[in-house]
């Protein structure tokens, strides 16, 4: 079973940036598609980018668009997302997980990590 062990967050100002890694052990990540997720307070998960098997397409949520990359190295069986010009509204923790595809956000695994916190205030 895939294990995720997501770092790379903190405490940032309004307009700062941030590299969050997502390290997995249990498995190739080679073999799927990688989505990022993030959840607010007192908000549901959701989901923030997706990067395909060995990384040729991507897609994002609309509201970082522009702002977030996301990449992978399968080498190292890891996943990035690099975040610029960050906003408060991005605040949340930030988790990874295995996805079916990058046309829907259905996860393959049941379980998830301990997530890393991004916190964007002044």
């Amino acid at each position: 079973q895939l294990r995720f062990v997501e770092s790379g967050g903190g405490l940032v100002q309004p307009g700062g940036s941030l590299r969050l890694s997502c390290a997995a052990s249990g498995d190739d990540l080679r073999h799927y598609a990688m989505g990022w997720f993030r959840q607010a307070p007192g908000k549901a998960r959701e989901g923030v980018s997706c990067i395909t098997e060995s990384g040729e397409s991507t897609k994002y949520r609309d509201s970082v668009k522009g702002r977030f990359t996301v990449s992978r190295d399968n080498a190292k069986n890891t996943v990035y997302l690099q975040m610029i010009s960050l906003k408060p509204e991005d605040t949340a923790v930030y988790y990874c997980q295995v996805l079916l595809n990058c046309f829907a956000w259905t996860t393959l695994n049941p379980s998830w990590g301990q997530g890393t916190q991004v916190t964007v205030s002044s």
